[in-house]
């Protein structure tokens, strides 16, 4: 797994001795993979064989098929073969009325799900079949180029969504969360904050500051006697 604008390492596990190439494909086409040191973005290989890929999209997710291939003194071998399913996630905050837009709707994507979240239930919203057919089961859904759109969100709207590949993998993940929850729950905090500072400098404060009044008192009137 690995959330979106982060990175994530696909490990091969094997060490160093005797690798003379690797190779990574995803979708039957090969991707190309850059020295660590040589490497600021894209795709990169670490140590032996590990292989890093940042700034990570949803279009990352999928399948991807490592060949780690090994040369002795008279040939090279087969390769060693590494699967990796890559998940990808994300939260987003979106204000209630307005669009919720989710670039989800990859070539191998199958089926999107969503689950409220006062729900445990996973409701299918949108479907494609074998042959491209895409259906849709949500009455307020859009699909326009690869993203899902809900023109007014709802606080029903609100949730997880699920992006599943045709042999049922997760391929995307993303929470949403309407704005005027996560601003609520940061007001809550902050009342929190104001209770807690009257706590410490509310009643156990004014009587310090009574005692120290009065010893100015005192002080002062001591003075005035000595100066007379």
């Amino acid at each position: 797994m690995g959330k979106k604008g982060g990175s994530v390492i696909l490990p091969c596990e094997l060490k160093a001795r005797d690798i003379f190439h690797i190779r990574l494909n995803r979708q039957s086409k090969n991707i190309l993979v850059y020295q660590n040191k040589y490497c600021s973005k894209g795709v990169c290989k670490k140590e032996a064989c590990d292989v890093i890929i940042n700034d990570l999209s949803f279009s990352d997710a999928g399948k991807y098929i490592l060949d780690i291939y090994y040369i002795n003194a008279e040939s090279i071998l087969d390769p060693q073969i590494r699967t990796y399913q890559l998940h990808i996630y994300d939260d987003i905050f979106v204000k209630i009325g307005e669009r919720l837009k989710l670039d989800v709707l990859l070539p191998d994507a199958r089926q999107v799900t969503h689950q409220n979240k006062s729900s445990t239930e996973w409701k299918k919203i949108w479907k494609r079949d074998s042959k491209k057919r895409v259906k849709i089961t949500h009455d307020r859904l859009n699909d326009t180029d690869g993203t899902l759109s809900i023109k007014e969100f709802t606080a029903d709207d609100a949730g997880t969504y699920r992006v599943l590949g045709y042999e049922g993998e997760i391929l995307i993940t993303v929470t949403v969360t309407d704005e005027k929850n996560s601003k609520g729950k940061l007001n809550d905090t902050d009342d929190d904050k104001k209770h807690n500072h009257w706590g410490v400098f509310g009643p156990a404060g004014l009587f310090v500051s009574a005692v120290f009044a009065l010893l100015f008192l005192i002080l002062s009137a001591a003075i005035i006697k000595k100066m007379q």
